[in-house]
């Protein structure tokens, strides 16, 4: 995706759920003949599987970003949110790190992910590119690329196009060597070429239509059976349908009335920086556009992400980029299901699905309802009707009349009439239940009541360390005259890179003081510098563009200068985002009151990479002799690397580590990277005020964590743990106490219900043909415990009412009904799910003529 800022209930009810049923089992009947070929097509309105228009639901997991033991759970939860779609792009770095070498093993294992979707019947889009954006290190090409000479990455250019349509012919021979296409009976319905190419598609002239073209004529020389297609490219050309990505897509047309009008982007949060806040988006607004589109004649959405995972080893791009990559998905960063985001998008699946036959076969006719309001209605020449109302405003609710019966709706919201008479969901009154997750810390600090629940206490026992030497130790280091670009020198082979430089000081010298201090002047691209002097740490900075000013001191004779310079992942978007530099490119100066040495166009001694990389202190060598045990480990120093021993804790909840107490590094488990690790990067202190769903989303509207770590927390996946003995190596490039990191697990907390009698009542009868529909009376109220073998042990909070807040936060209003709490505990108390009407015959009425809701928090065990 692209890394441009976004300028870019309960669950429904018996009768619904009866009709989803219906609809969804002839659905996915036909979904799970995957064993036989397809001949998937297009039309002017939908994809044509065996010549039949599909409504389809995508979401993006990819697959690198989680790992193989967590696939199956991910799809299946994405299927019961109701995808028919998994999407993932093919990481080009990972799958080719040296030129010709190919690696698909482990997470990289992109044939095991496929078929892992179509084992649980889902169809695949597999995003090819092979450029990809994605927040992924350079794109996802891999540096090599860059060194072939003559080459010009993206555009009308020989080198790149023979690279590119290598690799392109790789991953689709492997495709069909599976037969994972389609037309051989396989998942994979859709694949891209390229990637939101058109946004900075002008920067390349007129090279860029003929690479487009070119690259069009090369993707459909493939023969893959299936429609290829290009993302943000207005221009794409014939048969390559052209698709949207953003925020909201439904003003979206494509190129051809022949084509169908597809999203595969919809962002369903923002990515991640280390110093940045946290971004979320509410389900409300990502409902009230998934709406709009399926309203204005959409028929394929994806969600980016549906599960957005980790950024596991040196695989974040940015810079800057966080480790976490959760992106506010329907699915957490550890596979837990977000709520109310996933059951409200699930509710809101289910009565699209409703809408399918006529939306697939008709045409919408528009009926004028009033300003900011918009109708569209889909009637088939059967009679099956359909109908779409949507407030556009975002101030105040309106009232509409429609086929002559009275509708009410909230601001920034759709409504669903799958029969043009019975609203069945609005997408912002959310009847799913919420949760709230906490990280429950397994120390020996934890809470007598917590330690009941957790399944052991973790503790780092026995810590070692090894010093990285300042400055160069290794034999391959090298002298340059001038200062060496970063990426051009190390290849990305390291974050690392050191500058090094001799002088000889007089004491007269006219940068020098009497006291023999001088000003350091160093100027950077990036990303992190730490400056050395005689071997003591003088200072750091950080930044894209980094001027570097402050006093050191010399002594008589030799003195060294030592510059350290870190990236924290590389450019990924935009265009020529493969010529943006890192690294110290100058000037280097000392200045003084009477004079400047430059230093910039002498004699540098440069090293690639740290002493502890080459040795494989994080892997096969850490066992190493070179490991110090002491009584008292050094802390807060720079350049340090350290190492434990743990035993994991027991059970399947995912796995967090908390590096509280440390500065910057990364992290290894069991020889793994699970990432860079940043906690002392701290997000603004403002900027995280209240955020109404209400209005045009962008990646800055809803912000949250201000004053605190970017990132905290870290995922280390169940995977990578052993029974027994596991082994962390950290190296702290900061300086920190690795005594104060702790483990958690994470784990629901709370479940919640917030539904107000004026939400849209349940269907309890129907039949495919939409001949009848009767309704039930009363809003529910569902809770579910989200873990087998769980039943409601309490209940934390009811109050029916005007209760407000939030799941983990309620509160009673002025307005209460006295039986709400003996209510809630008799239905739901002791069972694995419960249903409560949010009814005045239940709870009575504690305020005439004032729309009431129930709120309820309860805990599982």
């Amino acid at each position: 995706m692209a890394m441009a800022s976004s300028s870019k209930q309960r669950t429904l009810p018996a009768f619904v759920f009866l009709s989803c049923f219906l609809v969804l089992v002839q659905f996915m009947g036909e979904r799970n003949l995957l064993s036989m070929a397809a001949n998937v097509t297009y039309s002017r309105r939908a994809l044509l599987i065996d010549g039949k228009p599909k409504v389809l639901i995508s979401g993006s997991i990819h697959y690198p970003r989680s790992t193989p033991e967590m696939w199956p759970d991910l799809i299946q939860k994405s299927k019961d949110g109701g995808l028919d779609v998994v999407e993932t792009y093919v990481f080009w770095d990972l799958h080719e790190p040296v030129r010709n070498q190919y690696d698909f093993e482990g997470r990289k294992d992109i044939v095991r992910f496929v078929k892992t979707v179509a084992e649980a019947g889902l169809y695949v889009h597999l995003r090819i590119g092979p450029y990809v954006c994605a927040e992924w290190n350079y794109g996802g090409f891999p540096v090599w690329l860059h060194f072939i000479p003559g080459i010009k990455f993206r555009t009308d250019n020989g080198p790149f196009k023979a690279e590119m349509q290598r690799f392109t012919a790789k991953i689709v021979n492997l495709m069909q060597q599976e037969n994972l296409y389609a037309s051989q009976g396989g998942p994979i319905i859709l694949s891209q070429i390229e990637n939101e190419y058109g946004n900075i598609q002008s920067a390349y002239g007129q090279a860029a239509k003929s690479y487009i073209s070119w690259a069009a004529s090369m993707a459909t020389s493939l023969e893959t059976g299936v429609p290829w297609v290009m993302c943000q490219q207005a221009d794409a050309p014939d048969p390559i349908i052209n698709t949207c990505n953003g925020f909201y897509c439904d003003q979206f047309t494509p190129n051809s009335a022949n084509k169908p009008k597809m999203w595969t982007e919809n962002w369903s949060g923002w990515f991640l920086l280390f110093g940045g806040r946290a971004p979320y988006r509410p389900v409300e607004d990502l409902a009230f556009a998934v709406a709009r589109f399926f309203q204005r004649g959409g028929t394929f959405q994806n969600y980016y992400m549906y599960h957005g995972g980790t950024n596991f080893g040196h695989t974040s791009g940015g810079p800057f980029i966080a480790t976490s990559y959760d992106y506010d998905a329907p699915i957490d960063e550890y596979g837990i299901i977000r709520q109310p985001k996933w059951g409200h998008l699930r509710d809101l699946h289910k009565a699209i699905k409703l809408c399918e036959e006529p939306l697939l076969t008709a045409d919408p006719t528009s009926p004028s309802l009033g300003p900011n309001l918009e109708a569209h209605v889909y009637k088939t020449a059967s009679g099956r009707c359909a109908a779409f109302l949507a407030n556009i405003g975002t101030q105040s609710e309106a009232t509409v009349t429609f086929n002559g019966k009275t509708y009410q709706l909230p601001a920034w919201s759709v409504s669903i009439l799958p029969d043009c008479q019975n609203v069945v969901f609005n997408t912002a009154q959310i009847n799913s239940q919420a949760t709230t997750v906490e990280a429950l810390y397994l120390t020996s600090d934890t809470q007598a009541s917590d330690k009941a629940t957790a399944s052991s206490i973790v503790s780092l026992s026995d810590w070692t360390f090894v010093n990285e030497p300042v400055g160069i130790s290794k034999s391959n280091a090298f002298k340059q005259k001038g200062l060496q670009e970063q990426i051009n020198t190390t290849s990305d082979s390291s974050d690392y890179l050191w500058y090094s430089i001799s002088i000889d000081i007089n004491g007269n010298e006219s940068f020098l003081s009497s006291t023999l201090q001088s000003t350091l002047h160093v100027e950077s691209l990036g990303h992190v510098l730490h400056v050395f002097v005689n071997g003591n740490h003088s200072g750091s900075a950080q930044g894209t563009k980094i001027t570097f000013d402050k006093p050191i001191f010399f002594t008589q004779g030799s003195n060294k200068i030592d510059l350290l310079s870190a990236t924290v992942g590389l450019q990924n978007y935009g265009a020529f985002f493969d010529l943006t530099g890192a690294g110290i490119t100058g000037p280097v100066q000392l200045r003084g009151q009477s004079g400047t040495l430059d230093l910039s166009s002498a004699e540098w001694t440069y090293q690639v990479g740290l002493k502890g990389e080459e040795s494989g202190l994080y892997g096969s060598s850490v066992n190493s002799s070179e490991w110090v045990s002491l009584p008292s480990i050094p802390k807060n120093q720079p350049l340090i690397w350290y190492k434990s021993s743990f035993s994991a804790p027991e059970g399947n909840d995912p796995i967090v580590i908390d590096f509280t107490g440390l500065g910057k590094g990364e992290a290894w488990i069991n020889g793994q990277s699970i990432g860079r690790y940043w906690p002392t990067n701290i997000a603004p202190q403002n900027g995280c005020n209240s955020c109404s769903y209400k209005g045009s989303y962008n990646s800055d509207k809803c912000q949250k964590n201000c004053g605190k770590p970017s990132q905290q927390l870290y995922h280390l996946p169940r995977s990578l743990v052993q029974s027994g003995s596991n082994t962390l190596v950290l190296f702290e490039e900061m300086g920190g106490n690795p005594e104060q990191i702790s483990f958690a697990i994470k784990q629901v907390k709370s479940i919640c219900g917030h539904v107000s009698e004026s939400h849209p009542a349940p269907l309890v009868e129907s039949n495919l043909s939409f001949k009848k529909i009767t309704m039930n009376s009363t809003a529910l109220l569902k809770l579910e415990c989200p873990y087998p073998n769980q039943l409601i042990s309490s209940i934390n909070f009811a109050s029916f009412g005007t209760p407000s807040g939030q799941c983990g936060s309620f509160s009673h209003g002025q307005c209460r009904s006295v039986r709400a709490l003996d209510v809630v505990k008799q239905g739901c108390l002791g069972l694995k799910s419960c249903s409560i009407s949010v009814s005045i015959n239940i709870f009575g009425d504690p305020c005439e003529r004032v729309i009431k809701s129930l709120a309820v928090e309860a805990s599982c065990s």
